[in-house]
C-alpha cells in the first residue's frame, strides 16, 4: 500500500512516495501530439470540473466514491495510492494480470501463461491487435522499456524491489515476442507481472513525462482510457473502443469521485437521491444503516492493518525493550471491539491469519500491562512522553484513543497528532525527527504471497526500513539476508518455514509491526450493478461488473 497515500488511504496504505527522477522539465499541455489524458487534467475547483454524468439505460455513468485521494502517483512503477492503482488497473493492462481476489495469473497483454512457470526463460507474444489509447499499437519495445526502467540501478522505483532479486533482463525478440530471463526459479514472479504496467515508449521516454505520469498523466491499453483528472475531485473514464483484450468494458463512461470525509462518502452512496452505485471504505458504524437502505455491504479480510512504526535513532526506541513494552500496553481486543465494531483481528504475525504463510509468530503482543512495566523498568525509562504522528485515515482515529489510553494507564504520557497523511510522509520523506508513526498499510495491493509483502516493508535499501532508521542495526542486517536466501529457496514448504522464522525475528524486534488487521467494507446498489466482490484491499475493481 504506501507510494503516494491520501489523506484517508490505508494502502500504505503505505508510504507517499514520491519521484526519485530528477525533474528534467515539464511536457506542456500545448505539446506536438500530447495525448489526450495529460490535455484533460486541471486542478480547478470542483464546481467547473466535468464529473461525467450522463447518459441513460446502459450507457449511464457509473459513479463510484473511493475513499482515498486521487492527488497521489499515477505513475505505476512507483505509486502505492490506493485511488491510483485502483484506476490504473482499469487503464494499464500487465503482461499478465491478476483477479482481484484470488490473484491468481490470467493472460492479458499476454497470449498465454508459460507453459513451465519454474523455468528461468519465460517468452511472451503480445495479443494481436492490441493498441493504446493514442491509436499507436503496442509493440515488444514497450514491453522491454518498462522493464528496463523498473530493473534500471540508478532509477528508484518502487517497482525494483518486486522485480530486481529475481528478474534478470527482458529483450525483445521481434515486435511481438519479449523473452524475460530469471536470475532463478521464482513461479511467483507471474503473479507480480500484473505490477509492471505496459506503458507506451513514444510518450513516457518524452522529457518530463514520468514528472506528468506522476501527475495523473495516463496512456494505457487497458479497457478504459481517462478521460479527465482533477485532483482532489474526481477523474473520468470512457471504454475503449478499440480494446480487444480479455476483460471487456461493461460501462460507456465512469466518474471516481475522492470523497475521505467518511460522511460525506456515505450520504453519496445512500438515500433516495444518492448520487453514486459504489463505495469503498465503509465506516463500521454505517453498515446497518446502509443495509436498512437497500445496499449490499460485504467485507474483505487480508493485510489491511493499523500498524506502529518507531524511529530507532530517536531514544529510547532504540531499545527492543521499549518498543516491546509499548506494544505489550495497547488493548488491541477492545481496539478491535470498540473502534472496529468486530470488524478485525489483534495481530498475531506480520501476515494476516488468512494468508497461506501465515504462522502464529513466536512473539505475539497480548494484552499485558504488568509486562509492559516491567519492560520499561528493565530498559531504565522512566516519564516518558510520546508524540503519535498519525494519518487521519477515519478507522485509524478511531482507534488512536485506544493507544492513548492504554499508555497512559502505564504511566507513558502520550499526546495524539492526526493530519493527513500527505503531511506525515512528507515528514518523513524529510527526515525530520518523530518518535512514533501511527498508519495503515495493505501491501495486499500488490498480492498476496509472503516474500512481496516482506520485501515491501523491509530491507537494506527499503524507503520504509529510511523511515525506521533501522536498516544499519546487526540484527536488520541478518534479517536481510535471510530473506534474500528465502527467496532464492526452490521447494515452496522449505521457504514457507524460512519466511515464518524471519518474521519472527521481524515480531520479535516491533520496529515496523502491524497492531491489527482489520476488514474493509464496499457498498453497493445491487438492485443497479451485478458482479461486484469485496476486495481485502482498497479501491474497487469492475473490470467484471455490470449493470443489470
Amino acid at each position: 500500500m504506501r507510494d503516494d497515500v491520501s489523506p484517508d488511504d490505508t494502502s500504505p496504505h503505505a508510504p507517499r512516495r514520491r519521484s526519485f527522477l530528477k525533474r528534467v522539465g515539464a511536457l506542456g499541455a500545448a505539446a506536438v501530439g500530447l495525448p489526450p489524458a495529460l490535455a484533460a487534467c486541471s486542478a480547478g475547483p470542483e464546481s467547473t470540473n466535468d464529473t461525467g454524468d450522463g447518459g441513460s439505460g446502459k450507457d449511464r455513468t457509473l459513479t463510484a466514491v473511493i475513499g482515498y485521494g486521487n492527488d497521489g502517483s499515477w505513475d505505476p512503477t512507483q505509486t502505492a495510492s490506493a485511488f491510483a492503482m485502483a484506476a490504473n488497473h482499469h487503464i494499464y493492462e500487465g503482461l499478465l494480470d491478476t483477479d482481484p481476489i484470488t490473484r491468481v495469473p490470467y493472460p492479458a497483454l499476454a497470449t498465454a501463461l508459460p507453459g513451465d512457470p519454474s523455468a528461468t526463460t519465460w517468452r511472451f507474444t503480445l495479443r494481436s491487435g492490441a493498441t493504446f489509447h493514442d491509436g499507436r499499437p503496442v509493440t515488444a519495445d514497450d514491453v522491454a522499456f518498462v522493464f528496463d526502467r523498473i530493473l534500471d540501478p540508478k532509477t528508484q522505483t518502487l517497482a525494483k524491489g518486486f522485480f530486481a532479486p529475481w528478474l534478470d533482463s527482458v529483450r525483445t525478440v521481434d515486435a511481438r515476442t519479449v523473452e524475460l530471463r530469471l536470475k532463478f526459479p521464482f513461479p511467483d514472479g507471474l503473479a507480480r507481472l500484473t505490477l509492471a504496467k505496459v506503458m507506451p515508449q513514444h510518450v513516457f521516454s518524452r522529457p518530463g513525462a514520468w514528472d506528468d505520469a506522476v501527475k495523473g498523466l495516463a496512456v494505457g491499453s487497458g479497457p478504459y482510457r481517462q478521460t479527465a483528472h482533477h485532483p482532489k475531485s474526481n477523474t473520468t473514464f470512457e471504454a475503449f473502443a478499440a480494446y480487444n483484450g480479455p476483460r471487456k468494458p461493461a460501462f460507456r463512461t465512469m466518474n471516481w469521485l475522492t470523497i475521505v470525509d467518511a460522511s460525506s462518502r456515505v450520504a453519496r452512496i445512500s438515500g433516495t437521491d444518492a448520487g453514486a452505485q459504489i463505495a469503498d471504505n465503509i465506516p463500521y458504524a454505517n453498515i446497518p444503516r446502509l443495509e436498512r437502505g437497500g445496499l449490499k455491504v460485504a467485507g474483505g479480510a487480508g493485510m489491511n492493518n493499523l500498524f506502529l512504526m518507531f524511529n530507532t535513532r530517536h531514544k529510547p526506541f532504540d531499545d527492543v525493550r521499549v518498543r516491546q513494552a509499548l506494544r505489550y500496553a495497547i488493548d488491541s481486543e477492545r481496539m478491535v471491539r470498540v473502534a472496529l465494531k468486530g470488524h478485525g483481528r489483534p495481530a498475531s504475525s506480520f501476515l494476516n491469519e488468512g494468508n497461506p504463510s501465515h504462522r502464529r509468530a513466536r512473539t505475539v503482543y497480548g494484552y499485558d500491562p504488568a509486562r509492559a512495566k516491567a519492560l520499561l523498568k528493565a530498559a531504565g525509562v522512566t516519564d516518558l512522553r510520546v508524540d503519535i504522528l498519525a494519518v487521519n485515515v477515519s478507522w485509524i482515529v478511531d482507534c488512536l484513543p485506544t493507544i492513548k489510553a492504554s499508555w497512559d494507564a502505564i504511566g507513558v504520557r502520550t499526546t495524539l497528532a492526526p493530519q493527513e497523511t500527505t503531511a506525515v510522509f512528507t515528514k518523513l520523506d524529510q527526515k525530520q525527527d518523530y518518535q512514533v508513526v501511527a498508519a495503515a498499510s495493505n501491501p495486499n495491493q500488490f498480492g498476496l504471497d509472503a516474500d512481496l509483502i516482506m520485501h515491501y516493508n523491509y530491507g537494506p535499501g527499503n524507503l520504509w526500513m529510511q523511515y525506521t532508521r533501522w536498516a544499519d542495526d546487526p540484527v536488520a542486517k541478518q534479517l536481510f539476508t535471510d530473506m534474500d536466501r528465502a527467496t532464492r529457496e526452490p521447494d515452496p514448504e522449505k521457504k514457507k518455514a524460512m519466511v515464518q522464522d524471519y518474521i519472527d525475528v521481524v515480531a520479535e524486534q516491533a520496529v515496523l509491526y502491524p497492531v491489527v488487521h482489520n476488514e474493509l467494507m464496499t457498498a453497493w446498489d445491487a438492485r443497479r450493478l451485478g458482479g461486484i466482490r469485496a476486495q481485502p484491499y482498497p479501491g474497487v475493481n469492475l473490470l467484471q461488473a455490470k449493470w443489470v
